[in-house]
């Protein structure tokens, strides 16, 4: 945008962010809406965090026509989901960067507000780098960090360039103050590869977790760290196998978890109907449970 008065720039800046906000689309869940960008003429791109169980998806367009939507597939090392809307989006499809960002450059993160509205926030690339840890076995390859602020209902929606090329996907990761963004070639490369993959069946076994520390006096074999159960499925795996809120979760098959990060990646590497064997910590006693795998949206 060369010789452009201030006034001539902030324009120019809205007409790329009306341009590639047509890409940038809503997506409905059981929670809060979150955002997407279109991937193909009937694929999104969002994060897999932000579906919840992955049933009663929907995607709102620009233009407010709302398209039941089905979970294709999610990648555990990028935590980027694909939706396979039922139907034909007939929305413009965002123009790839051909070359990852670097420090310094300017971009726009673009999300679809509540009412359906783009949202814009500019700032700057601050960082690039990588390899970022996902899980205890997975890892991106290569993340940025940018300044431009931005809320939970930007996660899964674009990062575009100074030209409205779309340069990354927002995520809902802050490090250090900086939101997290993974490049394009990386986002496209994962969705191509989960949408070859067919259909997933995701593991669940009905628990919610936090991270506690152990008291000295309950720490078997010196472990600090572990997941306090604060939540069990009626009618789950958990359930069935006699996990009750207040158990303290040591370990499955062997892997210790110590975060909530390391259940869902256990979780993502086993097959739905697999037995595992997982220890929990009762009023000072370690007990050995079983639980079968169910498929998530079944439990």
């Amino acid at each position: 945008m060369p010789n452009l008065t201030l006034a001539a720039f902030s324009d120019e800046l809205a007409d790329r962010v009306a341009a590639s906000g047509a890409s940038v689309v809503q997506v409905f869940n059981t929670r809060r809406p979150v955002s997407g960008v279109a991937h193909g003429a009937d694929t999104v791109i969002t994060t897999a965090r932000a579906i919840g169980r992955g049933d009663g998806l929907r995607v709102r367009l620009p233009d407010g026509v709302s398209l039941e939507a089905d979970l294709a597939g999610w990648d555990p090392a990028t935590g980027l989901a694909v939706l396979r809307t039922r139907g034909a989006m007939n929305v413009a499809m965002p123009t790839i960067a051909d070359a990852e960002p670097r420090a310094g450059h300017s971009v726009v993160a673009l999300a679809r507000s509540w009412s359906n509205a783009v949202t814009a926030s500019a700032g700057i690339v601050a960082v690039v780098g990588g390899p970022l840890r996902t899980g205890r076995r997975h890892q991106i390859a290569r993340v940025f960090r940018i300044t431009a602020s931005m809320h939970e209902g930007f996660a899964g929606g674009g990062v575009f360039d100074a030209s409205g090329r779309l340069t990354g996907i927002a995520t809902a990761a802050v490090i250090r103050g900086f939101g997290v963004a993974i490049p394009a070639a990386i986002a496209w490369a994962s969705a191509t590869q989960v949408l070859a993959a067919g259909t997933p069946r995701r593991g669940f076994v009905g628990l919610a977790v936090h991270p506690v520390e152990l008291p000295a006096s309950q720490r078997p074999e010196g472990r600090e760290r572990a997941l306090l159960v604060v939540g069990v499925t009626s009618a789950s795996p958990a359930d069935a196998a006699g996990v009750m809120v207040g158990d303290v979760l040591l370990d499955v098959d062997g892997h210790a978890t110590e975060i909530a990060d390391d259940l869902l990646d256990l979780l993502a590497d086993r097959r739905v109907g697999q037995q595992i064997t997982a220890r929990t910590l009762r009023a000072g006693v370690v007990r050995q449970v079983s639980l079968t795998i169910a498929e998530r949206g079944q439990g």
